[in-house]
C-alpha cells in the first residue's frame, strides 16, 4: 500500500506513517495468541473484565470487517517496529495516535500490538534468567493501564502505548513498589499505582533491584538510582508534612539543576498522576488527600509545578 494513502485513510500525519515504516522496515512481526487463549492471558496480565470484552469483540480475526488493510498493516509494522528494538530501554512510540472513537480495532491496535510482543519479551527474559512471576508482574502493567485509561475517559493512552513498549521490549521489570527501568548508568525509577509509597516498601524494592540487574544483566554497570518526575518537587513541602510518604522518597534524591523539559508539561502530569483527569476544571477536582489539595491550591495560585530529576547512589 501507498504510504501517503495509509496515512490519509487512518487520518494521520504521513511523517508517522512514513516513521513506522522506516524503522520496522521489512523486520519480522510476530503473531498474535490464538484467540482462544487470550481470554487466560487477557487475566494474567491483570486486564478488567470490562476491557477485556472489547478486545475480544474487536480480535483481528481474518476477514473482520472491522479491520481495514492499513490497520492490519499499522497492526503488523508497529510489532515488527516494536520487536526490531528488544532489549532496547529508551522511550519509544510504536505508531501515531488513532482516533480510538472509531471503534475497537481503531482503540486497541496497540493493545493486540502489545499481545503479540507477550511472548516475544518472556522468551527474552528467559534467556536473561528472569522467573516467570517477575516477567508476568511486569507485563500486567497493561490492565492497570487500561482501567487507568478507562477511568480517564480515553484521554490517557497516547502516553501509554508508548510507556508500555518498554515491557515489551525488556527495558522495564517491576520489582516490588518500584518498577526500575535500565539505562546507561543509571536504573531510573518509576511508581506504578499500586500502594503506598512508605518507606519500607521502597527499601524492599531497592534491595531486590540492587541484586537483580548484576544477576540478570551482568555486562551493564549501574551506580545509581535515577527518577525524573513532579513527585520530586521541592514545591511539595510547603504543603505536605515533613514525616510524609512523598517528602521522605525525595530526601533519598540529589536534585539536579533544574532544566524546562522538552515537550513535557509538570502540571499536565499531576493532573495525569494524581487526579486522572486532565480536562476537570479545578473547581470540580477532589480535596480528600492532603496532595489533591497541595495541587490544586497552588495551581489556582498561579503556580506552577516543576518536573525535577535526582539521583542517589547504588
Amino acid at each position: 500500500m501507498d504510504l501517503d494513502d495509509i496515512a490519509s485513510r487512518l487520518g494521520v500525519p504521513a511523517e508517522e506513517v512514513a516513521r513506522v515504516h522506516r524503522l520496522a522496515g521489512d523486520r519480522p512481526s510476530a503473531p498474535l495468541p490464538a484467540k482462544a487463549d487470550a481470554p487466560a492471558i487477557l487475566d494474567r496480565l491483570a486486564v478488567r473484565p470490562d476491557d477485556a470484552a472489547e478486545i475480544m469483540a474487536g480480535w483481528p480475526d481474518a476477514g473482520s470487517p472491522l479491520w481495514t488493510p492499513e490497520l492490519r498493516w499499522l497492526l503488523d509494522r508497529s510489532i515488527a517496529l516494536v520487536r526490531a528494538d528488544l532489549g532496547g530501554y529508551a522511550w519509544l512510540s510504536p505508531g501515531p495516535e488513532l482516533p480510538r472513537d472509531r471503534g475497537e480495532a481503531w482503540r486497541h491496535l496497540y493493545v493486540y500490538a502489545y499481545l503479540a510482543l507477550v511472548d516475544v519479551a518472556r522468551e527474552y527474559h528467559r534467556a536473561h534468567g528472569i522467573p516467570d512471576d517477575v516477567s508476568w508482574t511486569t507485563l500486567s502493567d497493561l490492565g492497570r493501564n487500561l482501567a487507568i485509561d478507562r477511568r480517564m475517559n480515553r484521554e490517557g493512552w497516547p502516553v501509554m502505548q508508548s510507556w508500555l513498549t518498554l515491557h515489551a521490549r525488556g527495558g522495564l521489570y517491576e520489582l516490588g513498589r518500584l518498577q526500575h527501568h535500565r539505562g546507561d548508568t543509571a536504573i531510573s525509577l518509576h511508581i506504578p499505582e499500586s500502594g503506598p509509597l512508605s518507606p519500607e516498601a521502597i527499601d524492599a524494592s531497592l534491595d531486590v533491584g540492587r541484586a537483580f540487574f548484576p544477576r540478570h544483566f551482568p555486562d551493564e554497570r549501574y551506580t545509581s538510582f535515577s527518577c525524573g518526575s513532579w513527585l520530586l518537587d521541592p514545591q511539595l513541602r510547603e504543603y505536605l508534612p515533613e514525616d510524609s510518604n512523598i517528602v521522605r522518597f525525595q530526601r533519598r534524591f540529589e536534585l539536579e539543576p533544574y532544566e524546562e523539559p522538552e515537550g513535557l508539561d509538570a502540571d499536565v502530569e499531576v493532573l495525569r498522576f494524581v487526579f486522572r483527569s486532565l480536562t476537570t476544571p479545578l473547581d470540580q477536582l477532589p480535596r480528600r488527600t492532603a496532595l489533591q489539595r497541595a495541587v490544586v491550591d497552588h495551581l489556582k495560585a498561579g503556580r506552577h509545578w516543576r518536573w525535577r530529576a535526582g539521583r542517589f547512589p547504588l
